[in-house]
């Protein structure tokens, strides 16, 4: 079993589990496509139900953990620009200047939202051959991770992600232009995904 110095990891299946797609090169499938309709999300912690019953994939949502970070993130950049456009004009040069604070604040409420939908957007699915991960907000991307191309899971956390409790899976195949992440999961999930595309990687390396 491979590990890594200094992070939580653990090894994949190799490289000789699987051999490449028909018609594809690599161990990851994409498609994209714009985001048609309203469409149904599941939002975190979404699994069996009508997904399922429809033969469809029962998706997980990334924590709401993920959102409240990338929030404060951006607070924490724009609410001092957006302070520091209405005070300094105002002091210093013309009053009028102080308009300016309004591209800050524009930002700010754009940024609110478009970090809301994109972590709407963000969910995964474990089936039975493969790892299945979208994302997107006006171009819809989907991932498709065959078990047995994985060569190594690793479990990531930042100094900001450990802060608020978060950790993100990076997923390596076989191909390094085909690696995917699934970030912002609460530790323990992050662990059991880990374990799990560990164990299954292993099983379909060996031709189990």
């Amino acid at each position: 079993m491979e590990t890594g110095s200094g992070t939580d990891t653990a090894a994949g299946g190799g490289s000789a589990g699987g051999g490449p797609d028909a018609g594809g090169s690599g161990g990851e499938r994409r498609a994209g496509g714009p985001l048609g309709g309203s469409g149904t999300e599941n939002g975190y912690g979404g699994g069996a139900g009508a997904d399922e019953e429809a033969g469809a994939p029962a998706w997980v949502g990334l924590p709401p953990g993920l959102l409240r970070m990338r929030r404060l993130l951006l607070t924490v950049w724009l609410v001092p620009a957006t302070v520091a456009a209405v005070v300094l004009p105002a002091l210093f040069v013309d009053p009028l200047w102080a308009l300016c604070a309004l591209i800050p604040a524009a930002a700010l409420a754009g940024g609110w939202r478009m970090l809301g939908r994109n972590w709407r957007s963000w969910r995964y699915a474990e089936r039975a051959d493969d790892l299945l991960i979208s994302r997107g907000v006006l171009w819809r991307e989907e991932t498709v991770v065959p078990y047995g191309r994985m060569q190594l899971v690793e479990v990531t956390s930042g100094p900001v992600e450990r802060h608020f409790g978060l950790a993100g899976v990076q997923l390596h195949t076989a191909a390094a232009a085909t690696d995917a992440r699934i970030p912002g999961l609460l530790p323990e999930e992050a662990e059991r995904l880990r374990d799990r595309l560990t164990e299954l990687g292993e099983a379909r390396s060996a031709g189990l």
